[in-house]
């Protein structure tokens, strides 16, 4: 049983990942911009800044550029509106905070959306700390979200256990030596993240099976 849950949050506890593929393939196609649509699933996951990075290497900077601020546009209307859940994070949340389990956020993020996105979607008060990639030098999948957020719980990060939907977030989780359950959203895991052994679940129910499964012999 760990001493405390960290949460990603886009594709594993907000269903956003597909509206921001979605607004960001709406602004490329305004543009002109013909791109596969294997390009917005290998963005999944990432920071804003790789995610700019990769745009302005397909589209040149000022093609990205452009693309990025009307894809910002469309997706504003989104956020304001209240991204729906993912199935199963509050169940989840109760239960946690039935046990009184630490919990934070990790996201990949910049803090100000990320705050308004948990504070629209009813979910800012279920955590005790919050961490974006405003807050850290570096994006998953560098440890140094998760390992802030540990930090901040003051938790060891051995101690933590990481729900994650994303490849990079999976790898951020394992290289802060933290214990990572994945429950994918858009990108299945292939071979090459299967091979580093983590637990992979169909849906948050399955991941609070688990921890329920762990808590079991404490009652006992």
């Amino acid at each position: 049983m760990p001493d405390a849950v960290v949460f990603d949050m886009d594709g594993l506890m907000l269903d956003s990942e597909r509206a921001i593929t979605d607004c960001m393939a709406r602004a490329a196609a305004e543009a002109g911009h013909a791109l596969p649509p294997s390009l917005w699933l290998s963005l999944v996951g990432t920071g804003e800044d790789a995610c700019r990075q990769i745009l302005s290497q397909r589209l040149g900077g000022e093609a990205a550029e452009a693309m990025l601020a009307q894809a910002d546009t469309l997706y504003e209307a989104v956020v304001e509106a209240g991204m729906p859940h993912r199935p199963g994070i509050v169940a989840l949340l109760d239960w946690l905070e039935g046990r009184g389990m630490p919990r934070a956020v990790a996201t990949s993020t910049r803090r100000p959306l990320a705050l308004r996105k948990l504070q629209r979607a009813g979910l800012l008060d279920r955590f005790h700390a919050v961490c974006t990639s405003s807050d850290v030098a570096r994006p998953k999948p560098a440890p140094d979200v998760y390992l802030l957020a540990a930090a901040r719980l003051e938790v060891e990060p051995a101690r933590c256990l990481v729900l994650e939907d994303s490849p990079a977030g999976v790898r951020a989780a394992l290289a802060a030596g933290m214990l990572p359950v994945q429950v994918p959203d858009m990108v299945e895991p292939d071979a090459a993240l299967r091979a580093l052994g983590h637990r992979i679940v169909a849906s948050l129910a399955q991941a609070q099976q688990l921890l329920e499964a762990a808590a079991a012999p404490q009652r006992a």
